[in-house]
């Protein structure tokens, strides 16, 4: 039995207001379903959540979306799907555009049904007297259980998923359980994340737990695996390894999943510049010029532009109004022939004062969360835990810059505050 398990597709990103960013992640998904589903002849794909990247869907991105699932169908390769944090349906309707592809018949969407305290697992079904609906499907061999976006909840309902699976097992069968959430030891942010240990428990019931939600690529145990997202959705995420894996299963269900990223997407550098020593602006932008020139990575055969960033870092010396960052842009990016060109400017110019803890050398990251501590440490009521309030705020912000639905950060906000005061 070989399968093909994707996650964090979030078809519609669009990075840095590009007008070809959507095509950029259509164009990842549609090459990584050539290969990787149809090239490696795989008898089903698993989808770990964030199909889309918000849940008011484009028009553009529902034909991005619809072109991969029927060459799929058309393949007669069937698809599973759960839902993210992204593209979740809002609480207050049955309907969301992940449901309507599953009615027209191009996904199974999985998810137990909730209540009187506990999950129960049906069979997926589709007839006249019952609407589209189920918690798992059997394909072959494999039965494939789905979960909802559980969030800071998600320890509590690892029990309740054990329970449930465990009263739907079927003999011989190989039995997955897709997952959306970040495991402790590998998210990139300070939230609350599940532990190991907890998600270990997992292992009396299921044989292959398919991740999704964390945006690199990580494995525990020949038995979890997160592929990462299939593109870059923030210049952030650029160093990690992402992709895809290709998973093959014996007839003694042992695994063999393979981890692929040499598919069609954009590539991304950042570079940094250090602006001291410079009395004339001329003088720095020739410099930065030349440096980007000398540094920044070509266009390779067969892959898009890249799009680079470079940092300027380190004390003006001269006033911060003199100093042109649009013309440094068009300049660097016509001499190193990038898709797109992004100049921060994270520098310290000599017009003004900066307090005594803040060096010039501090990097951006260190300098931000810096001021964050001193603006929280100023509420008595988060004094001794100011350097996790702040890391939770900060972690707001980067969600509020992605787009992710403000309810949601205020609860992974409160979630945060709620556990760190208890642990006081």
């Amino acid at each position: 039995m070989r399968f093909l398990h994707i996650a964090d597709v979030h078809l519609g990103c669009t990075r840095y207001n590009l007008e070809q960013s959507p095509r950029d992640f259509f164009n990842a998904w549609m090459d990584v379903l050539e290969r990787y589903a149809i090239g490696e002849n795989v008898e089903f794909v698993l989808i770990c959540g964030d199909f889309f990247h918000k849940r008011s869907v484009p028009p553009e991105t529902m034909d991005h979306a619809f072109e991969g699932l029927s060459r799929l169908r058309e393949r007669g390769i069937p698809v599973v799907a759960i839902e993210g944090n992204h593209d979740q349906k809002h609480g207050d309707t049955p309907f969301s555009w992940l449901r309507s592809l599953e009615k027209w018949g191009l996904l199974y969407l999985l998810e137990p049904k909730a209540g009187d305290g506990r999950f129960v697992y049906e069979e997926w079904r589709r007839d006249r007297d019952h609407p589209i609906k189920g918690g798992f499907v059997d394909i072959g061999r494999a039965r494939v259980f789905g979960s909802a976006w559980y969030g800071s909840q998600t320890s509590l309902a690892i029990p309740k998923l054990i329970d449930a699976i465990e009263r739907s097992r079927r003999e011989g069968a190989f039995h997955i359980l897709m997952l959306h959430t970040d495991v402790e030891g590998h998210q990139k942010h300070p939230i609350p994340a599940l532990s190991v240990d907890t998600l270990k428990r997992l292992k009396g019931v299921v044989d292959y737990v398919a991740l999704g939600h964390t945006h690199m690529h990580y494995e525990i145990d020949n038995w979890a695996f997160n592929p990462g997202s299939i593109e870059v959705t923030n210049i952030s995420e650029f160093r990690e390894t992402r992709g895809v894996f290709v998973v093959d299963v014996g007839e003694d269900n042992t695994v063999s999943a393979k981890h692929f990223s040499d598919y069609l997407h954009r590539p991304f550098q950042r570079l940094s510049f250090e602006v001291d020593g410079f009395s004339e602006p001329a003088e720095l932008l020739a410099s930065v010029t030349r440096f980007v020139k000398e540094n920044a990575r070509g266009t390779e055969p067969g892959l898009p532009k890249p799009i680079i960033e470079i940092t300027l870092r380190g004390r003006l010396g001269f006033l911060n109004s003199a100093l042109d960052l649009r013309k440094l842009r068009d300049d660097t990016q016509k001499h190193c022939g990038a898709f797109h060109m992004r100049v921060r400017n994270m520098t310290v110019p000599a017009d003004l004062n900066v307090e005594a803890d803040i060096r010039p050398e501090m990097s951006k990251e260190l300098v931000e969360r810096r001021v964050v501590e001193g603006l929280v440490g100023r509420d008595k009521r988060y004094k001794r835990i100011t350097p996790e309030m702040a890391a939770a705020v900060i972690y707001a912000k980067e969600q509020a810059l992605i787009g992710e639905d403000p309810q949601k950060i205020a609860e992974s906000i409160a979630q945060k505050a709620l556990s760190e005061t208890a642990a006081v």
